[in-house]
């Protein structure tokens, strides 16, 4: 069984001895290790990959969740393969329906084989399309559009979410909260093509550049924004010469964004794919 252990809290001494050694004590093979020291913030985060016996499962997360509360870590234990359930998805939204609508749609489907657990939005235009779905919804948006960063890490652990889906989500997650849920567990939608076109404007910076290609990007979150070596799937579409912009975003944001987050998606929840050093590989293939 695969399992992932984050730890992130005020920086000291030996805070990665005591959860090294519970794991390896307990038979654990370590597949990863990333550390974060920022002094300047004085910041510690840790990621932890670890490969056990499944009857270890309640195990490490009892001893991992102690070890947090005596050395004052905030301290998350998750595994892609969760015993006797599906894979549990928060969909994170601000403006965009089509393609948190595709992705509700994939799993109604059987296309993504996961649960759609709880929408999350800085904005509350998609809070229909959750009631539409019964699936349930939370407003964490203030009133310029800000992001209520904790509140959104506390819906995560109320709802035991295993992936978080940005679907359009048009906000900067902070770096401790990608390494709370780092090693694979954050997936976004780039509506543009990586690492080409970043940023916010990628449809005009494209244009600009006088480009007849557009695409989109699904790819794991790490802390540094739209790093473009995470990529999960991309897909394109071309236009014609002179085509406008606005037909331009249409298509993109209506029929070329939701096909490739849906694609993405199933890559990772079917376990083709997953983040191993900050490299997507096949789960087929050796580390």
């Amino acid at each position: 069984m695969e399992i992932v252990v984050t730890a992130v809290g005020p920086d000291n001494v030996g805070l990665a001895d005591p959860i090294i050694h519970e794991l390896t004590g307990q038979g654990a093979s370590i597949a990863e290790i990333q550390m974060y020291d920022h002094d300047e913030a004085a910041v510690f985060a840790m990621m932890c990959r670890l490969n056990i016996n499944a009857s270890r499962w309640n195990s490490i997360r009892t001893s991992m969740h102690q070890i947090g509360k005596d050395i004052g870590l905030s301290v998350r234990v998750w595994t892609p393969t969760p015993p006797e359930r599906k894979p549990r998805l928060a969909i994170c939204t601000t403006y965009q329906e089509s393609t948190p609508r595709a992705v509700l749609q994939a799993i109604a489907d059987g296309t993504i084989n996961a649960e759609a657990t709880v929408m999350i939005g800085n904005r509350k235009k998609c809070s229909e399309l959750a009631q539409e779905h019964s699936v349930a919804w939370h407003h964490i948006g203030r009133s310029d559009g800000a992001a209520d960063d904790e509140q959104l890490v506390h819906l995560l652990d109320e709802y035991q979410v295993d992936y978080v889906v940005l679907a359009r989500y048009m906000r900067v997650l902070p770096p401790d909260t990608c390494w709370k849920f780092a090693g694979g567990r954050i997936i976004n939608l780039h509506h543009g093509l990586l690492p080409s076109f970043p940023g916010f404007r990628p449809y005009h910076d494209a244009f600009a550049a006088r480009m007849l290609t557009f695409g989109a990007t699904c790819h794991f979150i790490v802390p540094e924004l739209d790093a473009g070596n995470q990529t999960i799937n991309q897909s394109t579409f071309s236009v014609s010469p002179g085509t406008k912009i606005e037909d331009v975003v249409r298509q993109g944001q209506e029929e070329n964004e939701p096909r490739c987050l849906v694609e993405g998606l199933r890559r990772v929840v079917d376990r083709e794919v997953k983040l191993h050093f900050h490299r997507v590989i096949s789960t087929n293939s050796p580390s």
